[in-house]
């Protein structure tokens, strides 16, 4: 006989509350399990991103002075284009969502 699917416990401490949700429950909100504000969460993105082109600027001056090799190199500016991206994805999103809520009417 084939078991169920357990909870994936993604975020530690939530086990009881996933597990609870896939039994059909609701579990009530504590403290714990509050998750980070957009603020807080789009902080953390951009800190994410500058770090991801720092990196990318540092193995690339590495490879100048023959410390990395050109996989390493790729690698990090590969990732680094791809974190500028999504920022300025998330960029136009905002810039959108701010214009469309300026020009509502009162």
């Amino acid at each position: 006989m084939v078991n169920g699917i357990g909870a994936l416990n993604l975020k530690p401490g939530l086990g009881d509350t996933a597990t609870e949700l896939l039994q059909g429950g609701v579990a009530p909100a504590t403290a714990g399990n509050l998750g980070t504000s957009f603020a807080e969460a789009l902080s953390q993105a951009a800190t994410k991103t500058v770090n991801t082109l720092q990196n990318a600027e540092q193995v690339s001056v590495q490879a100048l002075k023959g410390d990395a090799d050109t996989r390493q190199v790729v690698d990090a500016v590969m990732s680094a284009q791809q974190a500028l991206q999504t920022a300025v994805a998330i960029r136009d999103k905002v810039v959108s969502a701010y214009l469309e809520v300026s020009r509502m009417g009162i």
